[in-house]
């Protein structure tokens, strides 16, 4: 177990890790979380029984564990609160773009940070989360943190902290890449006189099915694509077109454009105080 978790901030993805941790166990007594909101905090105690209070000083001192969840723009003014708080918890920042750097500086020089970039699909336990951790964090600190956002999907160690700009971009950033690409194909569907709710079901079956056989085949995804793609056939159509269109390449220079966006939130982000 994960120890006594505060959550700062209660939001989509804290109400996320906290189901997510009651479902694998962890006893909601040891969960509390804050939130300024008195609405997020009554939907917290509904959903999950635990207790939610108004001002971070009622459970940071008492935490194993702080997992910060705010939205990074509010970041260094809820840091300024956390800092007199901290003796020996670990925080887990969950907050885009806020570089470990400037969020120690803000704490006042505390170093005990794992910094996450979690993605949507942890919505249904089914995230990957990237996570890189301050030299000063110890084995078993790093384990706790895996084991929150475990809760809600894999979770992948990076070896250092601008890698985490490339998790951001790719897995971060691509949920997004994904329902674009059904939105396309959807429409498509729609443009050759489906009803609505075929081209639904023919699309998001497609997807699912197409994700599930990767993840259970042995074979690299570039093999599997090839044995769909007969001599002559449709699919060689279909992607001799986006090959023509520079789908692809224009894919993969979509991702670096998010890396380097991510990057330039962190300068200007960590740029205030």
């Amino acid at each position: 177990m994960s120890g006594t978790i505060a959550f700062i901030g209660a939001g989509n993805m804290a109400s996320a890790l906290i189901g997510g941790l009651i479902a694998d166990g962890h006893p909601p007594a040891s969960l509390t979380a804050v939130d300024i909101l008195a609405e997020s905090r009554e939907r917290m105690r509904a959903a999950f029984g635990i207790k939610v209070f108004e001002n971070i000083a009622d459970v940071a001192s008492v935490a194993d564990s702080v997992v910060l969840a705010v939205k990074p723009q509010h970041m260094q003014t809820v840091a300024a609160a956390l800092a007199p708080l901290l003796a020996r918890q670990l925080v887990v920042s969950i907050a885009a773009g806020i570089r470990m750097g400037d969020l120690s500086r803000w704490l006042g020089g505390y170093r005990k940070i794992v910094r996450v970039m979690p993605n949507t699909p942890a919505l249904v336990r089914a995230g990957i989360a990237g996570l890189f951790a301050d030299p000063s964090v110890s084995p078993v600190e790093r384990e706790r943190a895996q084991a929150i956002l475990g809760a809600v999907g894999e979770t992948l160690w990076v070896e250092r902290e601008d890698l985490i700009d490339a998790v951001t971009a790719v897995s971060g950033s691509g949920p997004a890449y994904v329902f674009y690409f059904i939105e396309a194909v959807r429409q498509a569907a729609l443009d050759m006189g489906f009803s609505s709710e075929a081209a639904e079901a023919l699309v998001m079956k497609t997807f699912s099915g197409s994700i599930k056989l990767a993840q259970s085949s042995s074979d690299d995804v570039t093999v599997l694509r090839e044995r769909v793609t007969s001599k002559g056939g449709t699919t060689e159509r279909a992607l001799a077109a986006m090959n023509s269109a520079k789908v692809g390449s224009s894919i993969t220079l979509a991702v670096h454009a998010a890396k380097a966006r991510a990057t330039e939130l962190g300068d200007e982000l960590g740029k205030a105080g």
